[in-house]
């Protein structure tokens, strides 16, 4: 008997349960996905606005993604301590009254603090909906479920930019947040209603230490790697910042090692299945985030395209990604997840092998054709990995799963741009502003060949990865000494 049917029997409308439950979880990857997307079209109007430096603005961005990303361990984990309704609630709330002091920001200042709020929200959504999602549904619908949750945030992701766009310029910027407050409203209605009851605590007690090194570990690590390219890795605060992520990690796994209830049990990675899918995904993700770094310099700088033209070239990844996403995750719950992420990491290595062959003259359905590949490889292989991660991770564990596996897409992310950016610099025979198209799509050409490589060792871990089969609900007690 699934979790699903126990404790959701059909509701007074008719509507299977685990249907609102989707509904809830979707709607909140989507607005998490749409404002880590929406916001950088509107920042030059928000520095013009504020009277901000370029520098200074761009922590608008920066803060919410340093802020959900180190925090999602901590929900995770506090989710599996306490149960799962009332911290994603409050994560919803969190969000929404973020979203309304952003919008009400009189100053660069607030509405840089205010993100930061809001990301908490974010990352209480993020870390929890995978783990909420699978409860609802029966294993047999494991990858369907992922599927359509995966979709609706690509879809944010996807229309992000148009939305804030369009939103900043008949609106202004403050709209940008404020347009998350109604369905908010509505999603978190749904969400007090139809979210199942928490079970009972399980009496273990917090590890706030190993939480609080994690999270430095993470936000030093992502504050390096963002901000690398423009520093350059030998400025002193990027060097400070390296060098504080390894002290904290180091002194996290020591933590975890000896805590009698560590934060993250690190015998979760002795699951070849677990640790390998973990892997795969933050290898898919730093070389689909490399295209969309390297891409704009080709388009824009090789081929001499307008930047509407260029956005609508870049268009075909997240279409295609859409688009095959949710038959994906249906997919991998008939045959498994095995046989479609591995498909999926190899389309995207072969995309990426193309663009790496591109020449400044290359005909524009040539660039979208390798676009494509790359992006139906990864709508292929994304709900499959996520269901093989949630799937094999034990139930008690399933709120740590989905923070690391939120984790492995934003800190995938960030080394993806740092180390196209590093290739990029490293290969011009000349700055930027003055190279020739040549000379620009030589380089381009240089870091995409390099990072076909990433989607074929996740292709490896994919194929690898072992039987598809759940880790034990109660896993191995580790050893907490050395």
């Amino acid at each position: 008997m699934t979790p699903s049917s126990r404790r959701m029997p059909p509701g007074h409308s008719g509507i299977d349960p685990k249907w609102w439950v989707l509904a809830v979880t979707a709607a909140g990857s989507f607005m998490s996905a749409l404002d880590a997307s929406v916001v950088n079209v509107s920042l030059p109007v928000i520095a013009q606005t504020t009277q901000s430096a370029v520098s200074t603005v761009e922590w608008v961005a920066l803060i919410y993604l340093i802020t959900s990303s180190s925090a999602l361990l901590l929900f995770g984990r506090l989710a599996d301590l306490y149960g799962n309704r009332a911290i994603y609630v409050t994560g919803q709330s969190v969000f929404l009254i973020g979203s309304l002091c952003c919008g009400l920001s009189g100053s660069i200042g607030a509405l840089i603090a205010t993100r930061a709020f809001q990301a908490l929200g974010a990352a209480m959504i993020l870390a929890l909906a995978p783990g909420i999602l699978i409860s609802a549904f029966p294993a047999r619908e494991r990858g369907r479920a992922l599927g359509l949750q995966a979709t609706v945030t690509f879809l944010g992701l996807t229309i992000g930019p148009g939305l804030g766009g369009l939103l900043t310029h008949r609106f202004g910027w403050p709209s940008i947040f404020f347009i998350n407050i109604p369905i908010g409203i509505v999603m978190l209605r749904i969400a007090w209603k139809h979210l199942p009851p928490d079970r009972p605590p399980s009496g273990q007690p917090f590890d706030p230490a190993g939480a609080a090194t994690l999270a430095v570990a993470l936000a030093a690590a992502l504050l390096a790697l963002t901000q690398s390219e423009r520093l350059g890795w030998d400025h002193p605060a990027i060097l400070a910042a390296s060098l504080l992520a390894l002290a904290a990690g180091a002194a996290f796994i020591r933590i975890e090692r000896r805590h009698p209830h560590p934060a993250l049990d690190l015998n979760l990675f002795r699951h070849r299945r677990f640790s390998a899918s973990i892997l795969a995904a933050y290898l898919a993700f730093l070389a689909s985030s490399a295209v969309s770094f390297l891409m704009p310099f080709f388009l824009l700088g090789a081929t001499g395209r307008t930047p509407a033209q260029a956005g609508l070239v870049m268009m075909a990844v997240p279409l295609a990604m859409v688009s095959v996403t949710s038959a994906s995750g249906i997919l991998s719950d008939r045959i498994g997840v095995r046989l479609p992420a591995t498909a999926g990491m190899l389309l995207s290595a072969a995309g990426l092998w193309m663009l790496g062959g591109l020449q400044a003259a290359a005909p524009a359905p040539h660039i979208v054709t390798a676009l494509l590949l790359l992006g139906f490889g990864m709508g292929l292989f994304t709900a499959p990995n996520n269901s093989a991660i949630m799937g094999s991770a034990p139930r008690e564990r399933q709120g740590v799963a989905g923070a690391l596996l939120g984790a492995s897409r934003t800190v995938g992310f960030a080394t993806g741009i740092a180390l196209a950016g590093l290739i990029y610099t490293t290969t011009l025979s000349a700055p930027h502003a003055a190279a020739a198209p040549d000379d620009i799509a030589r380089a381009v050409r240089t870091g995409m060949r390099i990072m076909s490589l990433f989607p074929l060792a996740a292709a490896v871990c994919s194929l690898l990865r072992g039987a598809d089969e759940r880790m034990p609900l109660q896993p191995p007690t580790p050893s907490r000494r050395g």
